[in-house]
């Protein structure tokens, strides 16, 4: 199974997410993505991160109708750190083959990331366009070590039979959400009743566990 890997803190998931997991899946040719809804990130501030149910909630609404799966399984493997996710989700499913998708925004702090070099010998590298950033990812500090180890796009779904360390730009349609934006909005976002659903209805989309 073609697998691509979206991690974040989806605080909350929204339209932005979807297009650009939509357009991801079409030029990888993956059979499915993963959102992994994180239950925390050590590059965020903790002020104003909701708790993970609602998170989640807004996840699954937001990944409706498409091939995603959303889980917290990075919860359930006490994985603070994306190196330490991947290499568990390497051993736990042998049969998978999975590939990271970033937006360039995350490129640009790709080097404060725990092991980040680590995490290219893992699994290959998508870069999705973020509005702002094409420039600022080309010149990452990261990329002064990952500049080599690029792929042209158009063999994108080739992916597969690439040998880490491999990163591919992928100039997908730009889109202006942010969930910044929203909670600058809507601070009270995760208090709506949609995304405050029993523990019972939400069920993790990979381990099949209750979301509490």
């Amino acid at each position: 199974m073609r697998t691509g890997l979206l991690g974040g803190s989806f605080n909350p998931a929204h339209g932005g997410h979807r297009r650009i997991s939509a357009a991801a899946i079409a030029a990888l040719g993956l059979d499915e993505m993963w959102w992994l809804v994180s239950p925390g990130n050590p590059l965020k501030e903790k002020a104003g991160m909701a708790a993970l149910p609602a998170r989640f909630a807004s996840a699954r609404r937001a990944a409706r109708r498409l091939p995603i799966r959303v889980t917290a399984i990075e919860a359930e493997l006490g994985s603070a750190y994306t190196v330490d996710t991947l290499r568990a989700l390497v051993r736990r499913f042998p049969h998978r083959r999975f590939v990271w998708i970033m937006g360039g925004d995350n490129l640009v702090q790709f080097h404060r990331w725990r092991a980040w070099r680590k995490i290219a010998q893992i699994v290959p590298i998508a870069v999705v366009s973020r509005p702002g950033y094409d420039g600022p990812a080309h010149a990452a500090r990261a990329m002064g070590w990952l500049r080599r180890f690029v792929r042209p796009a158009a063999g994108a779904r080739a992916w597969t039979e690439w040998r880490t360390p491999a990163l591919v730009f992928l100039r997908l349609p730009l889109d202006p959400t942010s969930a910044t934006g929203i909670r600058a909005a809507r601070p009270d976002w995760h208090q709506q009743k949609s995304y405050s659903l029993k523990p019972k209805a939400l069920r993790d989309g990979v381990t099949r566990r209750p979301i509490t």
